[in-house]
Formats: C-alpha cells, structure tokens, sequence
C-alpha cells in the first residue's frame, strides 16, 4: 500500500487516513483489528453493553492483532457520554476497562458534559504526558461545539459530523460540505487538532475531495456495516444492499421502539425507512409501535428492525471483509488525488497562489 500522510497517519502511526466509526451495536472487536491490519483505524463501541461485553470485544481485538497485555492495542474504544452520564459507576467501570488494555484511543458523542469524561479518563491515564497516552476523539457538529473542544478539552482529534450520517447525529446539522469547510476554518484559526470528516460516505473518490479540503482523514460507518465482520446480521445486511439512498431517512422511530431514549436535544438517528418509522410517522400510539417492533422481532422478521445507514448507502453495492474495503478505498482516493494533480500542468506544478488582495490591486 503507498502511504497517504496526513496529521492524523502520523498520530496514530497508520497507513491510510480511513477510520472506521464507533458504532453502537455493529462495531465489536473483530472489525476494529480488521480495519487496523489493512492500515487504517478502527474504533469498537461500549454502546448499551455490559462491562463484559465489552472485555470480551476488546480481547477479540487483542486475539487478531496479537497484542500483548503492556503493549497499545491498535483499536480505540467509542462511548455515548449520555450514557456515562446516566450511570456514572458504570462509566467509570466501562473507562477503566479501556484503560487497562492500553487502548490507543476513545472516542466521546452526545452528551451534556463531556469535558467531565474527558478529564477523568486523562486523570487516571497511566500513560499521561507520554507519546503513548490515548488519544482523545471528539464528534461535534457546530462551531460552538468545535471551540469548546479544542480551547477546554483539548481533544487530539476532532469529527466533524454532517447530516448525512448514518445512526445518530444532530439533527439541524449541515450538509458534510458545507459543515467542513466552515469548522475547519474556525479550527485554523485556534490552531486546532487533527479533523476527520464524517457523513454519508462511501467511496475513495469522496475521501479524496475530503483530503483536498483540509481534512486530516474521514471516518466511514455505514460501509463496514456490510463487512462480514460487523455485528450487523445477514438480513440487515441484505437489507442496505438493496437500499437506495432516498431510503436513508432521519427519525426517532426506533429509539421510541427500543425505549433508548436519553439523548441530547436535538440528536436523532438516520436509518432506512420501514414499517415502524411508517407507524411513528403516522401519529401511532408508541406503546403500539413498541408492541409491534417487539414482535415482529420474536417471528425473525426484518420489516420493522433497526438498519442504520447514512444517505451514501445507495453507493453500496456489495459485502467484502473489511480489510478489503479499506483497501480498496485507499486505492481510489489514491486515483482520485493523482487524477487531481494532473489538472495542473507540469510547468506549473511550482507556482504560488496569488492572495485575494493581490488579484485585486
């Protein structure tokens, strides 16, 4: 693989600036080291799950990327902080955890007090103020939000989400191309941290546009989804195979169906339209929507069931592992970016930009 260098390859010493999301209920152990062998970076998530759980997806994690006990495990570990927030205990529990297995990064979203989770787990970080102290994630969609993260928390990096992801996001959140250039700008400005992009994409050719941008990597969900490797079954694979976009829809349907109530305002999530968002759409009795997504759960049905997926889902085409997904977007953004060079004649491959006051003299 030729390399693509960017802040963030050379934070977390990777070969591709692609990371995988942290994805409640879909990304375990497995898919993280995949995604880490093939170079790029993947991240699990303690989602809803017990302490348990999540030992038993991190020592998966370990198992494949044959990871001793005192060396950093190449994966990161995802947290919902309104979670954390709802049983501290439990947090804490869960934080140690990833503490303790020397994981190389966390990620924290939707919470409101995430500077809190951000300082406990620095504080008990044994590895604090080395190279080797995990690295800090923060998942915003606003200006605000971004300013906060760099001047009080210090994150090591920062994802910017757009409308346009899958699972859960800010509702009132801009389109990726508009939301990008208008935080990195503000991020330029208090000399901020890395930037990863995320929202609704699904190929090399929207990392490359990305990269151009100013991103330092972009973060993909949806597309692992269809990997093997994810925890998502068959049908709900099969399920965003024959999807089109315009089937990526925003709702609370389905945390009105689980009850996973509980999160910020404004935040909701994005999935494919079926029958329970049809009923919650409707103005149906939610205790009938819960009864009906209950049992339509029981039979193994999949017309009520919960698909996450952003609004590029119907660029996905096919199910590969995820070491080959990374691979091969890896190898079109590579395309994408020297297609892109060659737009500059060679003779003026050196030449300097000329600033807005200088074309106006």
């Amino acid at each position: 693989m030729i390399p693509i260098q960017t802040s963030l390859t050379q934070l977390l010493g990777i070969q591709t600036p692609i990371v995988a999301a942290a994805m409640a209920g879909a990304s375990g152990g497995a898919l993280a080291a995949q995604v880490a062998l093939a170079g790029g970076f993947g991240f699990l998530s303690a989602g809803y799950d017990s302490a348990d759980s999540l030992k038993k997806e991190v020592s998966i994690a370990r198992n494949i990327l044959h990871t001793e006990q005192d060396q950093t495990l190449r994966v990161g570990v995802g947290f919902l902080v309104w979670l954390l927030e709802k049983d501290p205990s439990k947090a804490e529990e869960l934080i140690s955890i990833a503490l303790e297995n020397r994981i190389q990064a966390v990620w924290f979203s939707f919470g409101e007090d995430i500077g809190r989770w951000v300082k406990y787990f620095r504080e008990h970080d044994p590895r604090a103020c080395t190279k080797d102290a995990g690295k800090i994630f923060i998942q915003l969609s606003t200006v605000q939000e971004l300013k906060v993260a760099i001047t009080e928390w210090n994150a090591d990096v920062i994802v910017v989400q757009g409308n346009e992801a899958g699972g859960h996001g800010l509702n009132a959140s801009l389109p990726l191309l508009s939301l990008f250039p208008l935080l990195a700008n503000v991020a330029s400005q208090l000399n901020g941290p890395p930037l990863l992009a995320a929202g609704g994409l699904a190929a090399g050719s929207q990392i490359a546009s990305l990269l151009t941008l100013g991103a330092s990597g972009v973060v993909l969900g949806t597309r692992f989804l269809l990997s093997p490797e994810s925890l998502y079954s068959d049908p709900q694979r099969d399920a965003l195979l024959a999807a089109d976009s315009s089937s990526s829809v925003r709702t609370m349907a389905f945390d009105y169906a689980r009850n996973t109530l509980g999160w910020p305002k404004g935040i909701d999530g994005r999935g494919l339209r079926n029958a329970t968002v049809d009923d919650y759409e409707s103005g149906q009795d939610v205790n009938i929507v819960r009864e009906k997504f209950a049992e339509s759960a029981r039979k193994g049905e999949n017309n009520r069931a919960v698909v996450w997926a952003g609004s590029g889902v119907g660029l996905m085409s096919k199910i590969l592992p995820a070491k080959d997904i990374v691979t091969e977007l890896h190898t079109e953004c590579l395309q994408y970016l020297q297609h892109g060079a060659r737009l500059i004649p060679e003779s003026q491959s050196q030449f300097v930009i000329p600033s807005y006051a200088e074309c106006n003299i």
